[in-house]
């Protein structure tokens, strides 16, 4: 069952995002069988990202929230919030998931 997270970091600890990307990357890596899609969240002029969002394949909430709880970012404290919802795929990559009408 998909389940998007969103992530919101705090400003205080924009440090973070650069102490523990190294460590974040490869925690994607080794996860990259679980992730539909996950990118960070830029600023408008894309100079800048304060929080992220990852599309997940996990059966549970509890699973989704264990996921991004061993994420290098998460041990490093750098989110002020983070959301978990379920998530109903309708289009991916321009491929429709929805159900035809009959």
């Amino acid at each position: 069952m998909p389940f998007l997270i969103e992530t919101y970091d705090a400003p205080e600890r924009a440090h973070v995002r650069q102490d523990r990307y190294a460590e974040h990357l490869e925690f994607l890596s080794e996860n990259a069988e679980l992730l539909l899609a996950c990118g960070a969240k830029l600023s408008d002029d894309g100079a800048q990202a304060d929080g992220g969002v990852y599309l997940v394949d996990l059966e549970t909430r509890e699973d989704a929230e264990a996921f991004i709880a061993r994420d290098p970012f998460s041990q490093g404290n750098l989110f002020r919030e983070v959301v978990v919802r379920r998530w109903r795929k309708a289009y991916l990559d321009g491929q429709s998931f929805l159900p035809r009408p009959s």
